[in-house]
């Protein structure tokens, strides 16, 4: 039972719908005692008669404490996507439907995203009691009910309790109305009083509760199911996105995972890594369960019209959307990808403790570009995940899914690095120049006439003005980046998988890359728009330019970037097909990465990217999402 509030004044203060108001005066004679109770040590049922759940009821730590969830999904699909004659709602409209928009239950799917609180029954209490439920802070972010016979009923400043239903004990359900946004305005605490009024006596008792924390995954969650845009058509373009397509989805299926892709049509974007990241909130259900709600955070590109086919999809039971307001035009576009959001596992290091594992994502320190404030201010406010920037300046895209992964190890530690080795890459190039195939294509994909193949040769790459001077560049940001990764997790130079891999420039001025045309990643990326645009590109389209220095060196992927491919299991990778130079019948470069992965105990297969993403500055990861499961605790270490 928390702090009885009977005999602290004269005159007892309750606060309904944010306005004082005087409730009946407190007498000296002790008062009916009121007990609140709620699931403070998450276990999935709130202890009625003992007292696993009352030490510690008034307060909230991450080890203890009663949880609540944001009821942002759509149980029963009541949300309408568009208005009178089939018009699109706007993305204003479209946030604003969820099952915490109303004040119902919307079934027993929706009733089950309530965290209950319980009432202590109290007997002997006569005829005239009456009880009021209020919530005392954070009354703005939640939502109560009472479940009478009737069913669940909207608790209101007028809501009263008979003395009959505080005899028998009364059960409450609890709900976020929003995610955390920014915990300078609310940090997800709510404390709910009951207060009691028998025979001119009044007492009350309070309970805390904070709203689950909006998860990222980690790689240490095993993938449930992958997300991936299927292009309409029947060009050239579209057939070789569909056969991606259906490889992946046969990749999927031998790794194991039964539930079919998710597939998105309607807007043709074809960078599902990059408009939404797949997140999480849980706590503990009935029966120890966990209670699990998807919620789907939608990219801080207000004008990525893919987006909204979060809402019209993929929003329904057991699934939300979130999406931020208040990006500034002056912040960098390509910075709000969601390929520029990954997430390490779980780690204690240095005095800090991160359970549900670390954000990371990519600034340009070159210009001082980060991604959006109000994504950083909500990613931060979670309380669980504080973001951690590296430098992507000498990145086009600048995602830093393009240079380093968190792989499963059975390790102390449980995870490893992959890292992106560019001297790798130019080592591989240099000894078969050694042996003498400096005259072998650099590439082996075939071309066709729409889409000639790459001629220049391992001689011409090395001797290009820019190969050598780009990946010894790229090599020295990497290793700063490792250096802030070692210092902030504790991770060791023999828990890194060095990958090789080579970036370039794609110049258009008859250099290095300029045999590889380009689609891109920078814009908006629907299909008819951007992905069929082929040839050279202006590198930097929209704003991804915007404050770089005229003599910048920023490069994108020259050989298919290994690194940036899906953990499909725990010992199941997929990495972008290379179509390195092919000698002695053997692919130089899928040879190395494929010994590199078989070190870390994965078994790597191979899908082909090349026209649908490589050429887009993006591979097989920027192409895809994963949902993975969302079952773990996130208080436990």
């Amino acid at each position: 039972m928390g702090t009885s509030h009977a005999t602290r004044a004269a005159l007892a203060i309750t606060v309904i719908g944010g306005v004082l108001a005087p409730v009946s005066p407190a007498f000296a004679a002790d008062p009916p005692q009121v007990d609140l109770r709620a699931d403070v040590n998450r276990d999935g049922r709130v202890d009625m008669t003992g007292t696993t759940d009352t030490a510690g009821e008034d307060g909230w730590t991450l080890q203890r404490g009663a949880v609540f969830l944001p009821n942002i999904d759509d149980d029963t699909k009541r949300c309408a996507t568009t208005g009178p004659g089939g018009k699109p709602l706007p993305d204003v409209r479209l946030a604003a439907c969820n099952d915490a928009a109303d004040t119902v239950v919307n079934g027993s799917d929706d009733a089950a995203d309530l965290a209950r609180v319980r009432s202590v029954p109290m007997a002997g209490l006569p005829a005239t009691a009456t009880g009021q439920l209020t919530v005392v802070a954070g009354a703005k972010n939640t939502r109560v009910f009472v479940k009478r016979a009737g069913g669940w009923a909207w608790v209101t400043a007028k809501t009263r309790l008979s003395a009959a239903e505080l005899r028998a004990g009364v059960e409450f359900g609890v709900e976020g109305t929003d995610v955390i946004r920014d915990s300078a305005l609310w940090g997800g605490r709510t404390v709910i009083r009951l207060t009691v009024n028998a025979g001119g006596k009044s007492t009350s008792d309070d309970i805390t509760l904070r709203v689950a924390p909006l998860l990222t995954h980690h790689h240490l969650q095993n993938a449930q199911q992958l997300l991936v845009t299927r292009v309409k058509g029947k060009d050239d373009y579209a057939r070789r996105q569909q056969a991606f397509v259906n490889g992946l989805a046969a990749d999927v299926k031998s790794a194991g995972i039964d539930k079919p892709l998710q597939t998105l049509t309607k807007y043709g974007d074809i960078w599902a890594q990059d408009f939404v990241e797949p997140g999480y909130v849980n706590m503990t259900g009935p029966g120890g369960r966990p209670q699990v709600m998807r919620v789907m955070l939608r990219s801080a590109q207000a004008d990525r019209a893919a987006g909204r086919e979060l809402f019209e999809k993929l929003r329904g039971n057991g699934v939300g959307v979130v999406q931020v307001s208040g990006v500034r035009d002056s912040e960098e576009w390509t910075l709000n990808s969601m390929g520029n959001l990954e997430t390490i596992p779980p780690y204690t290091h240095g005095g800090r403790s991160f359970p549900a594992g670390r954000i990371i994502m990519g600034e340009r320190k070159d210009n001082g570009s980060k991604p959006a404030r109000a994504m950083r201010t909500l990613l931060k406010s979670q309380g669980l995940q504080d973001p951690l920037l590296l430098d992507t300046s000498w990145l086009h895209v600048g995602h830093v899914d393009e240079f380093v992964q968190f792989l499963p190890a059975d390790t102390p530690r449980g995870w490893r690095l992959g890292i992106a080795d560019p001297e790798l890459g130019l080592k591989l190039l240099r000894e078969a120049q050694s042996a003498g195939h400096g005259r072998t294509r650099m590439f082996s994909v075939p071309g066709n006439k729409d889409m000639p193949a790459p001629k220049e040769t391992i001689d011409q790459a090395l001797a290009s003005k820019w190969l050598v001077a780009d990946n010894t560049m790229a090599a020295k940001r990497i290793a700063a980046n490792l250096e802030v990764l070692k210092r902030e997790t504790g991770v060791t130079d023999a828990e890194v998988v060095w990958v090789p891999a080579l970036f370039t420039r794609g110049t258009d001025n008859g250099e290095q890359g300029d045999s590889m045309p380009r689609l891109t990643r920078m814009g908006a990326g629907n299909a008819p728009d951007v992905v069929r645009e082929f040839g050279q590109q202006k590198e930097l389209a929209r704003q991804g330019d915007r404050g770089a220095a005229a003599d910048a060196v920023m490069t994108s992927a020259y050989v298919p970037g290994a690194v940036n491919g899906i953990l499909l299991g725990r010992n199941r990778y997929l990495a972008p097909r290379q179509w390195g130079p092919v000698i002695g019948g053997e692919d130089i470069f899928t040879s190395a990465v494929t010994a590199a992965y078989t070190r870390a105990g994965l078994k790597v297969s191979y899908l082909d990217d090349w026209h649908t993403y490589h050429l887009g500055m993006g591979e097989v990861h920027c192409g895809t999402n994963t949902l993975r499961d969302a079952s773990a605790a996130w208080w436990k270490p």
